[in-house]
């Protein structure tokens, strides 16, 4: 027999007129032998359809009533249900309103599906009727899509594609990967999409982001974050642990921040992925920041120098002694800068040794240490051992802390050439910095040969570039007049598919370069502010980020909106 429930279903419909007593009871009848609702039974035996029994069903109970087929439903609020419990519960969500999601049920009875709903989703829920059969083909065409979506992605990538490196360099056989990834092998091919998919697209980080109502994947493309398909929010468990499970986290650990390292073959090229997991309110955000080794070396001329700039630094970074510095946030290429230097001056007369925190590129000739902090090897115990192995040029990944800088310092004193990274926002800034580290002013005064600030600006996409005449706002806005860009090669992208409809592809550095002389190391011994210094290097030819900068638009190398975006106004 059917339940009470369908009964009182039954009677709301014969009140209604929508069927007759004798009609009522061979539903009843058929629902029972079928173990089917009442409802479906009225349907299949063609009483009546679908939508007229939804809005007589939601008359009586003061609900709405929806023509699913007629519906279309948002791809965010589907990630609110995931497809287990909408089948579960014979339910899909409609939209999103004031903190009330809308969810279409067959059932108005069936209120303890509304309140298991309302608990998932920690929301308020709004039920409205619809027909049980629209609704089940609702799940299907929806969830189904994302199904497909997802199956469509997997079939793109083949498995000799990508392949894992062990820590001895060595790629996993088919076999120990068919072994490794055979339980769940869709989610495993799945990450590898996504990081293939970051390569093709010179993408220099991968973010991971839950959201309260999706699962958000971002590519840094050229410094610019760019929103791609990522998978289902329903797979979010699954991808973050199979993303810590490759870079060896603990993936019981969900409370702490970890990082981790990925080597991968990816289309026959070595990738080096550095992982970064941070715990969220909706989940642990994952940052995979991509190494291509191949690359990381370029020569000083692809840099970005202009040629007086470069003439300059070609000098400095061939003196016998002292400390060259080169400062700039995460990400401004500050790494790339010192292997173009150290691949210049290595030669078979010089020993060089570079003490890293990783290790980006390895360089034939030379002799590199990797920091590993949990055994003691930290930056200033390896550039203590680094010295007794008599160097003629040291290179410091970044210095860090007191120790470390008095060490770097004190080696350019007694005869080192010291290359090294330090977070400051400009040359000037970066003797006040060491000072606030606790090294003493004249020392810094004496080491110090030169600080190079710098910046990566986007180049115009050599495809779709085009003559550009800006409006005067803009050139208000850099301090220039149409008379001052007279003749120059101004131009803009106007975006293509190389691009990705952009207008701008690849990078290019910006340089602030300041050579310390006599008056500049004056000022340093006498502790004076980083604006007086600025103000003296400009009087002895120092061009500024934005300068700099002006240089690349006026080329057309770059656009003065990219330059205005990455360098602040010069305040003299």
């Amino acid at each position: 027999m059917i339940s009470s429930d369908g009964n009182y279903l039954v009677q709301v419909l014969t009140r209604a007129g929508v069927i007759s007593e004798e009609q009522a009871k061979t539903a009843e009848e058929v629902a029972g032998q079928r173990r089917v609702p009442v409802t479906t039974a009225v349907k299949e035996l063609g009483y009546a359809d679908g939508n007229r029994i939804s809005q007589v069903l939601a008359e009586h109970f003061g609900l709405r009533s929806v023509d699913l087929a007629t519906v279309n439903i948002d791809k965010e609020v589907l990630t609110l249900v995931p497809h287990s419990v909408a089948r579960r519960y014979k339910t899909v969500p409609l939209e999103m309103r004031d903190n009330t999601l809308v969810v279409a049920i067959s059932d108005p009875l069936n209120l303890d599906s509304v309140d298991s709903l309302r608990m998932l989703v920690k929301m308020n829920v709004e039920p409205v009727i619809a027909d049980a059969e629209d609704i089940q083909k609702s799940i299907e065409r929806h969830y189904g899509a994302e199904e497909e979506a997802v199956a469509k992605m997997l079939e793109e990538i083949s498995s000799g594609d990508i392949r894992y490196v062990q820590d001895d360099g060595r790629a996993l056989t088919s076999e120990e990967e068919e072994e490794e990834t055979a339980e769940e092998a869709p989610v495993i091919k799945l990450v590898s999409l996504l990081i293939m998919e970051a390569f093709r697209h010179r993408a220099s980080d991968i973010h991971l982001e839950p959201l309260g109502r999706k699962f958000r994947v971002r590519y840094r493309i050229d410094g610019v974050c760019h929103e791609v398909q990522g998978p289902p929010r329903r797979l979010q468990g699954s991808v973050l642990s199979r993303v810590k499970i490759m870079a060896g986290m603990d993936i019981a650990e969900k409370r702490l921040p970890q990082d981790g390292r990925i080597l991968i073959k990816v289309l026959g090229r070595e990738i080096d992925l550095r992982v970064s997991v941070l715990p969220g309110n909706h989940g642990e955000s994952i940052v995979m920041r991509i190494l291509d080794k191949e690359s990381l070396l370029l020569g000083l001329a692809e840099l970005g120098f202009s040629s007086d700039d470069q003439k300059t630094y070609e000098k400095l970074i061939q003196l016998p002694h002292g400390v060259l510095l080169i400062t700039g946030p995460t990400g401004s290429g500050k790494t790339t800068t010192l292997y173009a230097c150290l691949n210049y001056i290595n030669r078979p007369d010089r020993k060089i040794i570079t003490v890293e925190d990783p290790i980006e590129y390895m360089l034939s000739g030379i002799n590199q240490v990797h920091v590993k902090e949990d055994i003691g090897l930290t930056f200033a115990a390896a550039l203590r051992s680094m010295l007794r192995q008599a160097p003629n040029v040291i290179m410091v990944g970044e210095i860090r802390d007191l120790e470390t800088a008095e060490i770097a310092v004190n080696a350019s004193l007694t005869g080192h050439l010291v290359f090294s990274t330090l977070h400051t926002n400009d040359a000037p800034g970066a003797f006040t910095r060491l000072i606030d580290m606790g090294v003493k002013p004249f020392l810094v005064a004496s080491a110090l040969q030169s600080v190079m600030a710098q910046r990566l600006v986007r180049k115009i996409c050599p495809e779709c570039t085009q003559p550009y005449d800006p409006p005067s706002h803009e050139l208000e806005a850099m301090g220039l007049t149409h008379d001052d860009v007279k003749g120059a090669n101004l131009r803009k992208g106007a975006g293509c598919s190389s691009c990705n409809n952009t207008g701008h592809r690849g990078r290019i550095g910006i340089f602030e370069l300041m050579t310390v002389n006599e008056d500049i190391q004056k000022l340093v011994y006498q502790c004076v502010p980083a604006t007086e210094i600025r103000k003296v290097a400009r009087q002895y030819g120092m061009k500024t980020l934005r300068e700099d900068g002006m240089l690349k638009v006026l080329g057309g190398v770059s656009t003065f909106d990219e330059v205005m975006r990455i360098t602040q106004k010069d305040v003299d």
